[in-house]
């Protein structure tokens, strides 16, 4: 079978660069590929249906299938000028006249056949002229051909990057431009022959003086893989800060915070015992997440070693406490029967994390967030439902700091609000401080609305995250946009397979602040670092290795929250219409947040039937709080579990206070009771309720007892009797009804019945009167027969 050659993705433009614009073949390359005239004269007519002109010839190679062994070209078989070392047809040559500019050095790829990713580079910032820079890594080959002769190489850019929105530029190029500066020759690392699927491991030891980086700054770096024409077959690229001792710029005063929240994980449900009250938790990812290697405990090692201020969720401590004094974890997320449990098992590290992080935020500043943190965007646009759980929140708040200062000894602050990414409008702020908050972080590109006194934007001009006053009770202090994105978006692991991507974000989050430095290198300027909710470990090592390092450079200065705070500077909120599309649509249902605020009543409604209600309506109350967290963003399902979860708590609950149905009963004599019984499957004594009955014919049998009080041991039922007063046989039909006592609402479903009235006195009445009317009708009788046969009457009958 004639091999088919390569067409799909093979650009003649670039690819073949031997074509030439009169048709003539070069008489002078004939005897050099006579030994491959075969093979090219057949690859070459179907491809391109032209004639070779001079120069060296890229062979097109025919498409291989995935099954087939992968060709290798030998370099002997042919001079090097003539046979490439990548044998891809994707390979794009570099060479003069190619690429749409000037500065092009390398092919413009979308995507490169060979992968490049760097593990290390050491040092981090470059302080001295002398030593040696390192850089590892592995080159992954994830084309289906097998790539020779290829080699590791690096470039620098010729001069520092003066602005941020340079670096942003540079961080995203795909190309490669004279603007990555020349290889650094003597310093590549060959590598061997790569077959598809191959990866090879690099490293590299380039003496610190052939970095040609001399001045404070932040330059490009370039990792490339090339072959012998120059052809680039795959890069990667991060950032060289440099920082010479000695240098004196004013140091950017920078204020990190380090959240501590997580998914909500407890329920409203607990498991009741004379002995103790067990919470249950939905699962139990918390026991991984508190463990050793787990992703809050490695929050807290990494952040116990920075000068950070703690954004503390209270509802996580509070469920850490609760695993350590002993829990439960349901079978089902979201079951009614806490007996359908089994036993947790991170009560241990639960108790180790807490300790844990008692200590690292000792000396430091802490901020207890809302209890739950709840998302007070969804909460402001929610309608009756937001506004219905404001006082809910408020409580839940001033709870959730007694929580925090009492579990970690210390005395946090209370007052900011932290919206979803960091979106403040008006709406917003009015519900923060509804709840007491007078602190709110900001964005400085989503809350494009807040302004400076000025008139310019504040994320305008150098870099400066200064607080803004709101008004006289709102302050916003506003966060770096950027570096809160790349936080975001980049979720680097914290093992080995996560080291690529830590360095590409702890090398730009270096060169980030450097370059922000550089903007005004004399002037008295603040950063604020805000990652995201739910940091990962991998993203915290991170942002704790690049704050160290230009801590100890001395670039960056600690400064505290309340430091940040001072001096205001006067602003003003945006419009409503202004609020970003992206977070409106991840925004909590109105109709969740009603339903929410409907379990909230019927909630205070089961208070009122309790003996002890704080001790459910606590777990209910917090459950509640969760079911509006920020945390459910981008987890709508969850949201929905969790919320329902609440939901059949309670009307499980309410349904556990039921009249047992009945069918019939008897009522003899004028006076009698009726039994009713009442079933209590709550877990704690019932009180508060009254029954009533209702008769449908009150002339025939009326309820004696208006209502009658109920009291009920937990988990038990009791009969309740209730006295009636019959007037006259016959059946009646009953209805009995629950009441709260407090402010007689009706309690579950009535039940109705029939009572079957016999009154055996006014039987006995019925049966004397009847039988003197026969014995006066029966003398009558004989007196009209007597008269009627003209004789006298009989003896003792009077005429």
């Amino acid at each position: 079978m004639t091999p088919r050659p390569f067409t799909g993705a093979v650009r003649t433009d670039v690819e073949v660069a031997v074509v030439a614009r009169d048709g003539r073949c070069a008489r002078a390359i004939v005897a050099a590929v006579a030994a491959l005239s075969a093979v090219l004269s057949v690859a070459l007519s179907a491809a391109l249906g032209t004639v070779l002109s001079a120069g060296p010839v890229m062979p097109v190679l025919p498409s291989v299938p995935a099954s087939a062994a992968v060709p290798s070209v030998p370099s002997a078989a042919v001079p090097a000028a003539a046979v490439p070392s990548y044998e891809s047809p994707r390979a794009t040559p570099s060479g003069p006249g190619h690429g749409s500019g000037r500065d092009r050095v390398g092919g413009h790829r979308s995507s490169y056949a060979l992968t490049v990713r760097l593990a290390s580079a050491s040092p981090a910032v470059l302080r001295r002229p002398d030593g040696w820079f390192t850089l590892s890594g592995t080159v992954v080959n994830h084309s289906r051909y097998r790539v020779t002769g290829a080699h590791v190489g690096v470039r620098t850019g010729p001069a520092a990057l003066g602005t941020r929105s340079g670096l942003a530029a540079a961080a995203v190029r795909t190309d490669l431009t004279r603007a990555d500066g020349e290889e650094i020759s003597g310093h590549v690392h060959r590598l061997p022959s790569l077959a598809p699927g191959a990866r090879r491991d690099f490293r590299l030891r380039i003496p610190v003086p052939e970095l040609g980086a001399y001045g404070a700054g932040a330059y490009g770096l370039t990792v490339d893989v090339a072959r012998g024409d120059g052809a680039v077959l795959g890069l990667a690229r991060t950032f060289l800060p440099v920082y010479p001792e000695g240098t004196a710029y004013q140091p950017l005063r920078t204020t990190v915070l380090w959240p501590i929240t997580d998914t909500p994980h407890m329920e409203a449900l607990t498991l009741r015992t004379q002995e103790s009250v067990r919470p249950v938790f939905r699962d139990d990812a918390l026991a991984a997440a508190f463990a050793e290697g787990g992703r809050l405990r490695r929050l807290v090692e990494t952040g116990a070693r920075l000068p950070v201020t703690w954004a503390v969720d209270p509802d996580l401590v509070a469920q850490a406490r609760a695993m350590a004094d002993g829990y439960r974890v349901a079978r089902t997320p979201g079951a009614t029967d806490p007996r359908q449990t089994t036993e947790g098992r991170g009560g241990r590290a639960a108790a180790a994390w807490l300790a844990a992080l008692k200590r690292a935020v000792r000396g430091q500043d802490v901020i207890a967030l809302p209890y739950a943190d709840p998302d007070l965007a969804s909460l402001a646009r929610g309608g009756p439902g937001g506004d219905a759980l404001a006082g809910l929140l408020r409580r839940a708040s001033r709870a959730g700091k007694d929580v925090v200062d009492r579990e970690l000894d210390t005395d946090a602050r209370a007052d900011v609000a932290w919206p979803a990414g960091g979106a403040v409008d008006a709406g917003i702020a009015g519900y923060a401080e509804r709840l007491g908050l007078g602190t709110v972080l900001a964005s400085g590109s989503t809350v494009g609305g807040l302004r400076r006194s000025s008139g310019a934007l504040v994320t305008g001009g150098a870099t400066d995250d200064r607080a803004v006053a709101l008004g006289e009770r709102m302050t916003a202090l506003t966060y770096d946009t950027t570096v809160a994105s790349l936080l975001a978006q980049s979720r680097p692991g914290a093992g080995a397979a996560g080291a690529p991507l830590r360095l590409r974000v702890r090398q730009r989050l270096l060169a980030e602040s450097l370059t922000a430095v550089r903007e005004l290198p004399y002037a008295p300027r603040a950063l604020m670092v805000v990652p995201p909710r739910r940091m990962s470990a991998g993203a915290a090592r991170a942002v704790s290795e690049s704050v160290s390092e230009g801590l100890g450079a001395g670039w960056l200065e600690p400064s505290r929250l309340e430091a940040a705070a001072q001096d205001p500077e006067p602003g003003q909120l945006r419009e409503a219409e202004g609020y970003p599309v992206a977070l409106r649509a991840s925004e909590l249902p109105a109709r969740s947040l009603a339903a929410v605020a409907r379990d909230q009543r019927r909630l205070g409604a089961l208070s009122k039937v309790l003996s002890d209600p704080g001790r459910t309506t606590a777990s209910a109350y917090a459950a509640m709080a969760r079911a509006v967290s920020t945390s459910w963003r981008g987890n709508p399902a969850g949201a929905r579990s969790y919320r329902r979860g609440v939901s059949r708590f309670l009307t499980a609950s309410i349904d556990s206070v039921r009249l047992v149905p009945k069918s019939k009963v008897t009522v003899a004599g004028q006076s009698a009771t009726i039994p009713v019984t009442v079933d209590n499957g709550l877990q704690q004594d019932l009180t508060g309720v009254e029954l009533r009955v209702a008769s449908s014919r009150p002339e025939r049998l009326a309820a004696v007892d208006r209502a009658v009080g109920v009291q009920a041991s937990r988990a038990v039922s009791r009969t309740v009797r209730v006295g009636v007063r019959a007037h006259a046989n016959g059946p009646v039909r009953l209805t009995a009804q629950l009441y709260t006592s407090s402010d007689g609402r009706p309690w579950g479903r009535p039940i109705t019945f029939t009572a079957d009235v016999r009154s055996v006195p006014s039987g006995a009445v019925a049966f004397v009167a009847g039988g003197v009317g026969l014995m006066m009708l029966a003398a009558a009788f004989r007196l009209r027969r007597a008269q009627a046969r003209g004789g006298a009457p009989p003896p003792g009958v009077r005429g």
